[in-house]
């Protein structure tokens, strides 16, 4: 095998593995569970040139594939570890490798994956000050170096800051976080702290080029342009539409303070410095090799739309490309397909563009579905509704289906109105308008206060449907700061607008309709084709997927 990677399941070790690959390597990849493969090929990567093999490098290595070059990417990366489990992996795991890596008669390096605030120290670290993680991450930098000078192996040490991409939700994730779902009134550190970052494709591209240098260099490898830690959460919170904190509180002030107050991490608080690094002769490798990194912006944005399409890890993102957009002056988010769909989504209360997960994969063709403005995962917006809908539409480049459900009937409706160029037909689905008012229990399971409380499992008992991912990432949304609200809001504007939607009804001139549920049939007559699904309550996308789009796909 050309090159071996240890903790090859890791955030940053099975993307350096899919970047092996790709250039044509053939690697084994050490790991204890294969959850590997099923990723990399779930990301259309060629899985010909890997080995799975089985080790634990807490324990001494044996019977490994000879290797040129050996990768350790493995590393316990938590705060509250106790001292033996940190040193288990990031200390004795690290020794082992390197014990391994130096038998190997063809080694040509040893890549060891560090952290840019302990490589270059040379004594003890103090666990009872720094913590576990952070102590462990500093003696086994330390004890790498030293064992790899006594065995003569060719080793490169490389120090990443906060690596940044998807699937990064811990560290500077639990900031950002917090600052989305309005848990950030004040910043800790100061105005000048500095929390550097660096992309994970720049990273593991940069590692896969190592081997051919020199040994014995320790990079530092990071974005000496990330801005400032309180410009860094503006930056974040301007794409997400978020309001970012104004105050920030120094870290020593904040070590002080009771954790329960807090809700920081004393671990974390370590990071929080105005500390520079020595980057130039990274700097320098990755301008001899090609390399050079996006914009920090750029970067940080792109991870905002990821961090928020995961749930902060707790989701997979269920359509892409995903994203927030400008829309009409405000951070809308997007998922699908903005120039080219078939269909438009719209999604109906208290839900968001997740509603239409279900129904989008047996539909044909791609389909676009935004969060209502204020609702789901974007922003409020001072336009109203009809302008931002045709701001929405106006990339797109089809004439699509527009497809709406419930309360965002109307919208629909109206666009269709003033727009029918721009579309090839109209389909309600369950239009509120049509049907009878929600019953007194229902309009108080959707006052503000009652949502944000709202478990997943109450929410879709409220709705009547099955508590999948869609109701788990409404009941997330509904916890946001303002979103129960506007939704209430719309709630009651919609009840007022009743008449003025059957009304326009009557003035659309591209094809309509209408398709309702058995159990939650319309009381207004109308003179479109009506189609009624067996069974179904007002979220046949939900509860009869398939039925629905075969009526969608019928034409």
């Amino acid at each position: 095998m050309d090159a071996i990677v240890f903790g090859a399941t890791g955030f940053i070790g099975r993307a350096l593995v899919a970047e092996l690959l790709t250039r044509g390597q053939r690697v084994a990849a050490a790991v204890r569970n294969d959850t590997l493969t099923p990723w990399l090929t779930s990301r259309g990567v060629d899985v010909d040139g890997l080995d799975i093999v089985a080790a634990d490098i807490t324990r001494p290595l044996a019977g490994l594939p000879e290797v040129r070059d050996v990768y350790n990417a493995a590393g316990r990366f938590a705060f509250g570890l106790g001292e033996q489990e940190a040193r288990a992996t990031n200390v004795t795991g690290a020794l082992n490798v390197l014990e391994w890596a130096a038998t190997l008669p063809r080694l040509r390096r040893l890549v060891h994956i560090s952290g840019y605030r302990v490589s270059g120290t040379d004594s003890h670290p103090d666990y009872a000050r720094l913590g576990a993680y952070e102590a462990s991450k500093h003696e086994g930098d330390l004890a790498v170096r030293t064992r790899a000078d006594a065995l003569s192996v060719p080793l490169t040490i490389a120090n990443p800051s906060t690596v940044i991409g998807p699937g990064q939700h811990i560290g500077l994730a639990a900031l950002v976080e917090d600052l989305w779902n309005g848990r950030l009134p004040a910043l800790p550190g100061g105005p000048d702290t500095f929390l550097p970052v660096v992309t994970l494709d720049y990273f593991v591209r940069f590692l896969a080029e190592i081997p051919a240098s020199p040994a014995g260099e320790h990079y530092w490898v990071l974005d000496d342009a990330t801005p400032p830690l309180p410009e860094l959460i503006g930056t974040l919170a301007d794409r997400m539409g978020v309001r970012a904190p104004r105050r920030t509180v120094p870290a020593g002030l904040v070590r002080r303070l009771p954790r329960r107050l807090t809700g920081a991490d004393p671990e974390t608080l370590s990071f929080l410095s105005a500390d520079r690094y020595p980057t130039a002769s990274a700097r320098a490798f990755a301008s001899s090799v090609g390399l050079e990194m996006p914009p920090a912006g750029d970067a940080l944005r792109a991870w905002a739309d990821d961090l928020v399409a995961a749930r902060f890890g707790a989701a997979s993102p269920w359509l892409s490309p995903y994203g927030f957009h400008d829309v009409s002056g405000s951070p809308t988010w997007v998922t699908g397909d903005r120039h080219s769909p078939t269909h438009v989504l719209l999604h109906g209360l208290p839900m968001n563009a997740d509603l239409w997960a279900p129904l989008a994969a047996h539909l044909p063709g791609p389909v676009l579905a935004p969060d209502l403005p204020g609702l789901g995962r974007s922003a409020a917006t001072t336009q109203p509704a009809d302008a931002w809908l045709a701001d929405l539409l106006r990339p797109v480049r089809t004439r699509p289906a527009l497809v709406a459900h419930s309360l965002a009937c109307g919208p629909a409706l109206r666009f269709a109105v003033d727009h029918p160029d721009r579309i090839s037909r109209l389909v309600l689905v369950a239009p509120a308008f049509l049907q009878a008012p929600a019953p007194r229990l229902a309009r108080s399971v959707l006052a503000a206060p009652m949502m944000r409380r709202m478990s997943a499992a109450r929410l879709a008992g409220a709705l009547g449907v099955p508590e999948g991912p869609e109701v788990q990432s409404a009941a997330a949304d509904l916890r946001r700061p303002g979103v129960a609200r506007r939704v209430a809001a719309a709630v009651r504007t919609d009840t007022a607008d009743r008449r003025r939607s059957r009304e326009l009804l009557d003035r659309v001139t591209v094809p309509v309709e209408i398709i309702a549920g058995s159990a939650d049939p319309l009381v207004t007559a109308v003179d479109f084709p009506v189609t009624e699904i067996a069974g179904a309550g007002h979220y046949p996308q939900l509860t009869h997927p398939s039925e629905l789009a075969h009526h969608l796909g019928a034409r």
